[in-house]
């Protein structure tokens, strides 16, 4: 296959999935990393390494782009935990943006994102974002539904030792994911009661 896709990816774990189908695909992906939203700067670092790490055994390539916190900090923390939808969607917009600039400037003819494949993700925006920032650079944007595959994929990151986070990646959906922890927990206690 002649097209080159680029795949934005947000961890190791959520790449596994992906990587196999578009493998199944015929196309041999590059993995792009650019993920400003990531909180603390340490936790950022910990998700580019175990993806780094990944993608030296599979043999592919890996593309670390520019990171703009001080950006997301200023268009994206402002709308903070009372719109998620639309945190969400400024938050894809940045990340995808960047990665659609490196596609471009790198010669790729499509690309594709690793966000849509947690089921904790917001699907459908995210891939109406992808779409809207690909075609102004001149890319296909490979949308796919890898979701029915997450278990697999974190039962196989598991197997493989793989870190795996505990929430999406900025500060809000950190505190969401506690809460949402904390709600199962009195709720298992409540029913074992």
């Amino acid at each position: 296959m002649s097209d080159r896709l680029l795949l934005h990816a947000c961890c190791a774990p959520c790449s596994l999935e992906p990587v196999r189908h578009l493998r199944e695909e015929g196309y041999e992906p590059a993995i792009c990393w650019t993920n400003a939203n990531i909180q603390p700067a340490a936790e950022r670092e910990r998700r580019f390494e175990e993806l780094e790490r990944w993608c030296a055994a599979e043999g592919l390539e890996l593309i670390r782009a520019h990171e703009d916190t001080a950006a997301w900090e200023r268009g994206v923390a402002p709308i903070g935990a009372h719109d998620r939808e639309r945190r969400c969607r400024a938050c894809y917009g940045l990340r995808l943006v960047e990665a659609c600039r490196v596609a471009a400037d790198r010669g790729f003819t499509h690309v594709a994102t690793t966000l849509a494949v947690s089921p904790y993700q917001l699907f459908d925006t995210c891939n109406e974002v992808l779409e809207r920032v690909a075609r102004p650079h001149g890319l296909v944007p490979l949308i796919r539904d890898w979701r029915p595959w997450y278990a697999e994929a974190t039962l196989r990151s598991r197997e493989l030792g793989m870190y795996r986070q505990q929430y999406c990646g900025c500060r809000f959906s950190a505190a969401e994911a506690a809460l949402d922890r904390a709600r199962l927990r009195a709720e298992r206690h409540g029913s074992q009661g």
